[in-house]
């Protein structure tokens, strides 16, 4: 691995709010400067920091201010294990420009603090917890220990969960340990269906069943029929959001299709050219609206913030419904 230091990650503005929000807990912090700081995974000899491609391309951005006095550093990366979405385009662009000794690039941050004496542990966690997302990122004590990042484990072998021999209580221990996040009631399936078919589950199954239920994808649920105080309602909860539409359907055009809707818009100019003539021009013909109902974040599986990221890690998203159209 190697390390090249890049631009500031902070500007005054936020540094300066960051100071304020990191002094309300910890008043003994009297300075902070961030700056980006690039791991660099190399297949082959090469040395980043005389490449004076690799460092233009990795020059982004105003220098950080350097404080007088370093008291404490620490290190925010990506969680090991991950690829980020900054990576993963940052390493398409590395090779695209030729540098395909460069296997893999990630970033960083380094936080340099200035204190007016040393922190206790609890004012470390504390200082952690307000300078990193701890569902995508993990605080560090030095560079060094960045190479955690480009470690290669071997796959594991598939295991199986003895429920025929231990019962519905293997089941729940391998929720816990594999981090499944299944219901009662979802436990309760798998145990009864794998029980009828006399085998055991492996962990591969487990691990697809879950991701086929996770937070976006319980359309099983809204579908499912349901019962109140023993009354079968007449309708699934996604019948429900339906009625409103049946209720109400003037000016939707389409609704519960391609993950979208469209209502009925005003009517306007519209410029492209003419078919026949290849001249552009304005058209007059309405411009109808499209409402997205769901997106895909990346990376979903650990938090829906990075949605800037959907297309390089997701699938590409464009405008449109319908035939030749993916909302």
């Amino acid at each position: 691995m190697q390390v090249l230091f890049g631009a500031s990650a902070l500007s005054p503005f936020k540094a300066n709010k960051l100071l304020s929000t990191l002094q309300q807990s910890i008043p003994e912090v009297s300075a902070v400067s961030a700056r980006f700081i690039h791991f660099l995974d190399c297949s082959t000899d090469f040395d980043a920091a005389s490449s004076n491609e690799l460092q233009s391309l990795l020059a982004y951005g105003a220098l950080a201010d350097a404080l007088p006095q370093v008291s404490l550093l620490r290190v925010v990366v990506p969680r090991p294990g991950t690829i980020s979405p900054w990576s993963s385009k940052a390493t398409d662009i590395l090779t695209n420009c030729g540098l395909t000794q460069v296997s893999r690039v990630e970033r960083g941050i380094q936080y340099e603090l200035q204190t007016s004496g040393a922190l206790s542990d609890d004012d470390r966690l504390k200082l952690d917890a307000l300078i990193h997302d701890r569902m995508t990122q993990v605080v560090l004590d030095g560079t060094d220990d960045a190479e955690v990042l480009f470690h290669h484990a071997e796959p594991a072998a598939m295991s199986s969960i003895d429920i025929l021999g231990s019962g519905i209580t293997e089941l729940e221990r391998a929720n816990k340990e594999l981090g499944l996040a299944l219901a009662d009631d979802e436990i309760e399936y798998l145990y009864q269906r794998f029980s009828e078919l006399q085998r055991n589950p492996n962990d591969v199954e487990l691990m697809m069943f879950a991701q086929a239920n996770s937070e976006h994808c319980r359309h099983k649920i809204f579908n499912a029929s349901w019962t109140i105080d023993g009354e079968e309602q007449t309708n699934s909860l996604f019948g429900m959001i339906r009625n409103t539409h049946q209720q109400s359907p003037d000016n939707v055009l389409s609704a519960y299709s391609d993950n979208a809707a469209v209502m009925s818009g005003q009517s306007a100019g519209r410029f492209f050219p003419e078919p026949d003539t290849g001249i552009y021009a304005y058209h007059a013909e309405p411009i109808h609206i499209l409402m997205k109902v769901e997106t895909h974040n990346h990376p979903t599986a650990i938090a829906p913030y990075p949605g800037a990221a959907t297309g390089d890690g997701c699938r590409y998203r464009q405008g449109a419904v319908g035939r030749s159209g993916e909302a």
